[in-house]
């Protein structure tokens, strides 16, 4: 017996749900993103006391061990989106991120239990990267089910606003507690939970907002009939698919985490600034990052998704290692600010439509999964790992490495870019 036809939700539903579902994906990006802007207070308390650097590769591999397990997430909480719908993948995500920060908030330092310590918190890590593993991708699906077809770029580049929101509100809490609160002993001896345990509650309230939201008519349609839904069999039948996911990914993640994520570290350990300004410099520059995306998803939405991968390409390729020498080399704080800047820029037009680009390659039974975990599988064996290597080149005393690193993984991303097919003219997503 067919499915009931339900009539199309109304704006202001559509939008209530849009916005709940940012604010929830804004809220589990904070309690991953907490992990990596504290990390440099909270590394001595989990492994034996040695040099700066080395604590922070420590962490840093536990940062990339979070990443290996998105796939995982990707693959198991995209398989559930697709048989169970957007909404409950998404309530069960925040679940467990909130699971994970708790862990995160009460594991005892290494002092106290010793080699227990980091233990729990690669447990704790894991259970964050599935979580996150499975938001992303459900995420990125649901944003592109529910806007209008001439829109779909402007709307889905909402999901990075939301990420750099909750990376946002991470490196707010630690420029409060630095400035205001507490001094750099108290912040390393026991400051570095407070914002575990605010996560963790943070957590628990998406619950609430995303109970508000509208299940897609895409997944509702998808129901009708007997086809296959949300298994990893009917995955392999879009392999090009899947590989085009992880190809034009691959430049992306590396470049989003090396200005985002790693860049914190880098002024300090590489450039010299001090852990103040170097929190200041990356809010700064996040919340530029976070102010252009709409406006890029729009150009998207105008010029087209494959022109814009191509722009995008070929910027990034022709201007990483100069800007990563300078910001390397520079001691004026506006100069780095400047020069991260424009490297988030240039990331924002890939950015702004990566989103709807994956959700266009697949149909609605498998769009979830098909997002989710290649996407996942690309950042955790680029993304999740950026800074390890990085921080390996700087410990091996070939720092510049890096900076061809990211380039090749550019150039790769280029190649895979000029070579799909455009997705907005030959989209897996109606029209209507």
């Amino acid at each position: 017996m067919p499915a009931p036809v339900q009539e199309k939700p109304a704006f202001k539903t559509q939008l209530r749900s849009i916005i709940g579902g940012s604010i929830g994906n804004m809220i589990e990006w904070y309690d991953w993103y907490a992990y990596s802007v504290f990390s440099l207070y909270f590394a001595s308390s989990f492994f034996p006391k040695e040099d700066e650097t080395a604590q922070l590769l420590n962490t840093a591999g536990i940062f990339a061990i979070g990443f290996l397990m998105r796939p995982v997430g990707g693959w198991i909480m995209g398989a559930y989106s697709d048989r169970r719908g957007r909404k409950a993948a998404l309530t069960l995500s925040v679940l467990l991120m909130s699971a994970g920060s708790l862990m995160i908030t009460f594991v005892p330092s290494y002092e106290k239990i010793g080699l227990a310590a980091p233990l729990i918190l690669v447990i704790a890590r894991m259970i964050q990267g599935i979580s996150i593993g499975g938001e992303y991708g459900t995420a990125a699906t649901y944003l592109s089910e529910m806007a209008p077809p001439h829109q779909r770029g402007f709307y889905s580049s909402f999901q990075y606003v939301s990420t750099t929101l909750g990376q946002l509100m991470a490196l707010s809490i630690l420029l409060i507690l630095q400035r205001f609160l507490l001094t750099e002993q108290e912040l390393s001896d026991w400051g570095w939970r407070i914002p575990f345990g605010i996560g963790a509650i943070l957590a628990l309230s998406a619950i609430y907002l995303r109970k508000e939201m509208t299940e897609t008519d895409s997944f509702t349609q998808s129901q009708v009939g007997t086809e296959q839904r949300g298994t990893f069999r009917e995955l392999i039948g879009y392999r090009r698919e899947s590989l085009l996911v992880v190809g034009f990914t691959i430049g992306m993640t590396v470049a989003y985490y090396t200005f985002t994520t790693y860049m914190q570290k880098f002024l300090v350990n590489t450039a010299g600034f001090s852990k103040r300004e170097s929190t200041t410099i990356t809010i700064i520059t996040l919340i530029l990052f976070m102010i252009v995306q709409p406006f890029f998803g729009a150009l998207g939405d105008k010029i087209g998704r494959k022109r814009q991968m191509i722009i995008y390409g070929v910027t990034g390729v022709c201007t990483s290692i100069p800007i990563l020498t300078w910001i390397g080399e520079t001691h004026h704080f506006w100069m780095a600010t400047a020069l991260i800047t424009l490297a988030l820029l240039i990331t924002s037009l890939c950015t702004s439509i990566s989103a709807i680009i994956k959700a266009e390659l697949f149909p609605a039974n498998i769009r979830s999964l098909g997002v989710s975990f290649p996407y996942a599988l690309a950042v955790a064996l680029f993304g999740g790992t950026a800074e390890y290597i990085a921080l390996l080149f700087k410990n091996a005393g070939h720092a510049h490495w890096f900076y061809w690193y990211l380039t090749g993984c550019l150039a790769l991303s280029l190649i895979v870019s000029i070579n799909m097919r455009d997705t907005e003219k030959h989209s897996q997503m109606k029209k209507n």
